[in-house]
């Protein structure tokens, strides 16, 4: 039974909080056990050091061992000034008193255990037939060191498996390059457009059977946050705690909007470094911008297009997804979840193999400290940032342009779907 509440309306209080972590610890017997939290990195709005405070309260006293992993997807590795802010206590060479606080080392081929593979056929069946291959399953094999693994993260629409959270903190969070790049790739061939916000989607279902694997018993805390407080918090199973947050994340997180934008300005947050994060700013948008419309990703505090990824992104820009589909032995060597970004960030288009013409819905331009030949090399517009005033943005929605002060994790969906066309 889903331990935990939550409301569209009103926000959880300290001591909620304290009885539902409290409650889920009770209904669990991890006494003696060596456990495991998996937490997000700083790219997730959440309360982690209130929950970091109560794990090591609540549950610390009971445990052998209570440690905890960044799942870092490909995200950059953190240091322990960074952990330290995450946590909200101070972390030195990677600890916290006698805890833990690990990094997910994807970047290191020994980081990881096998644990199978979802045959070809398996996986046709869940995608209805877009894809048709054995997929590996690889996992930081650091968990099976482990009783019991405890997911904690927030659920907000996402571009890739419909709504993030729940086993998503396995796979891309700790998971190997092979189901990273297959999933991303898929949720691409499917589009943004489509699986953003949309519920179970068949990226989900590959992510819990790969997640069947673990032999470890995994619960999950799920959240559903806003900037103005923690509106609800589930303690189940993964995908049971996820269904709960999920329901409650369509109600708060999706914006109904009765008419499409021409121009958006996507402000972006400081917790997004790069645009391989900042990106969200499109994601989130791309539903409800009228065709011919434009995004703008404001950030000048952003000078990368991707820590990790940005040399291959150079190489291959930004496309709609039938750029790389109708050219696919041109792509097929780049890694799936570098290309998936690609079409995500330029979103729905056309592109014509015989006269090699691409024709993106709407424009995207970057307002950020990206070089303006770097952003026309990477196939995206540019504006300078310091030209952006504010001002010239606020309060006209009625004529089709749109300021959104903090954005990345708000979807904007139209209530007609399908109507893109600006009146």
């Amino acid at each position: 039974m889903t331990i935990g509440r939550g409301a569209a309306n009103k926000y959880l209080s300290g001591d909620d909080l304290r009885q539902i972590v409290t409650q889920a610890f009770e209904s669990h017997k991890l006494e003696g056990k060596r456990v495991i939290i998996l937490i997000p990195d700083g790219t997730r709005t959440m309360p982690m050091p209130q929950m970091f405070a109560l794990f090591q309260q609540i549950l610390r006293p009971r445990v052998k061992a209570l440690d905890y992993l960044v799942a870092l997807g490909t995200h950059p590795i953190m240091g322990d000034q960074q952990l330290s802010k995450l946590v909200g206590h101070q972390v030195v060479n990677g600890k916290c008193g006698d805890t833990n606080v690990f990094n997910h080392h994807w970047e290191d081929p020994a980081t990881f255990a096998n644990l199978g593979t979802i045959p070809a056929a398996e996986i046709a069946k869940i995608t209805s037939g877009r894809m048709s291959q054995d997929v590996p399953v690889t996992l930081n094999k650091l968990i099976l060191d482990y009783d019991h693994i405890i997911i904690c993260g927030p659920v907000f629409p996402h571009e890739v498996v419909g709504f993030s959270g729940g086993n998503k903190y396995f796979f891309p969070g700790i998971g190997g390059a092979e189901i990273i790049n297959f999933t991303h790739w898929l949720g691409a061939v499917i589009t943004n457009y489509e699986v953003i916000g949309a519920g179970y989607t068949p990226v989900r279902a590959v992510i819990d059977r790969a997640a069947s694997l673990i032999r470890v018993p995994t619960t999950c805390f799920a959240l559903v946050v806003t900037h103005d407080g923690l509106a609800g918090l589930y303690y189940d199973t993964a995908p049971e705690a996820w269904k709960a947050a999920s329901a409650l994340s369509a109600q708060i997180h999706i914006k109904w909007v009765d008419k499409p934008y021409k121009r958006v300005l996507s402000v972006m947050p400081e917790m997004y470094d790069d645009l391989w994060t900042a990106a969200k700013g499109m994601y989130k948008m791309e539903p409800a911008v009228a065709d011919g419309g434009e995004v703008v990703i404001y950030s000048p505090h952003i000078d990368e297009v991707s820590y990790t990824h940005g040399r291959l992104l150079d190489e291959i820009g930004y496309h709609c997804r039938d750029y790389f589909m109708k050219q696919w032995d041109k792509f097929k060597r780049y890694p799936g979840g570098v290309v998936a970004h690609s079409t995500h960030v330029k979103g729905l288009g056309t592109y014509d193999a015989a006269t090699g013409v691409e024709k993106p819905r709407i424009q995207v331009s970057l307002a950020t400290r990206i070089p303006e030949e770097r952003c026309r090399r990477i196939n995206l517009g540019y504006i300078d940032p310091d030209t952006i005033k504010m001002d010239v943005w606020r309060n006209r929605e009625q004529e089709g342009v749109l300021l959104v002060p903090r954005a990345g994790e708000t979807l904007y969906r139209l209530k007609q779907k399908g109507a893109t066309t600006a009146s």
